[in-house]
């Protein structure tokens, strides 16, 4: 029994749909699914009933896509309700989300407790020299700006960056409560540490690629690898001893059609 990850489907894409019924099965193993499946309450629904009939047990997390609502459609859900909304979709798979009791992955001598989180970001992965509260404008200085400064509606909250904290707050109460000594894989879309939300081409656009506020995490809470995606910058690194593992599948573009999406497949234990 293995565990694999991937993010950033982008379901929106023909091709990468395509990818995605294409998929083997892996009937013993569980996939984490590291946010960014597209952009739509219809989006999440196709991946989970393709992936549901491949994997034994589905992890999810948002990213900020998902959580995305077109202004010009009423109907659509905003903020924190569009994010409940998922997880009832996720719920009715049997999908496994940030509100649910964290699943524990034990096979032969692995033994590790399995944690999606929703955090969002706050603009705290700035350089120094920016002051706060100057981010976006210092971002869009360089061309660079997010398409969440636009679609990704923070209500009920006055901003992303409360929901970030708020979010944040949730999440290391419930971290507390659980047994130290057991290792974790922590799954989130945006990376834990600061140093690894830089995307050399785009330098200012790190701010829109986590917080600070998940740094300490690492230590204080046994991780020992940390899942994410975003950045559409597979890689795989060892900072102190955790392992990160970006596992994006990214737009048609950046993955290689002669492949199928098994290969992109990160196995992660």
């Amino acid at each position: 029994m293995s565990i694999y990850a991937i993010s950033d489907l982008h379901l929106a894409n023909s091709d990468n749909c395509k990818a995605l019924i294409e998929l083997s099965h892996f009937d013993d193993d569980w996939l984490i699914l590291a946010g960014d499946i597209g952009e739509t309450e219809e989006h999440l629904r196709f991946a989970l009933s393709v992936l549901t009939q491949k994997f034994k047990k589905i992890v999810w997390t948002p990213g900020n896509h998902d959580l995305w609502t077109y202004r010009f459609n009423k109907s659509m859900l905003k903020g924190e309700n569009k994010y409940q909304r998922l997880v009832s979709i996720c719920h009715k798979y049997g999908v496994t989300t940030p509100e649910d009791e964290y699943p524990v992955y034990s096979d032969k001598e692995l033994l590790y407790i399995v944690i999606p989180i929703l955090t969002l970001y706050d603009y705290s992965f700035r350089p120094d020299f920016v002051k706060e509260g100057t981010e976006v404008e210092w971002a869009s200085e360089s061309g660079v700006i997010c398409a969440d400064e636009d679609l990704l509606i923070p209500e009920p909250y006055s901003s992303i960056k409360d929901w970030c904290r708020a979010r944040c707050s949730y999440t290391e109460q419930r971290l507390a409560s659980i047994d130290k000594s057991i290792p974790k894989i922590m799954i989130n879309h945006y990376p834990l540490l600061k140093e690894l939300g830089k995307i050399y081409t785009y330098p200012r656009f790190s701010i829109w690629c986590g917080t600070t506020l998940t740094e300490k995490w690492l230590d204080l809470f046994n991780v020992k690898i940390a899942v994410y995606g975003h950045l559409h910058i597979r890689s795989s690194k060892i900072v102190n001893g955790i392992k990160h593992e970006e596992v994006s599948f990214g737009y048609p573009n950046q993955w290689d059609h002669s492949k199928d999406m098994q290969y992109y497949l990160r196995k992660i234990v």
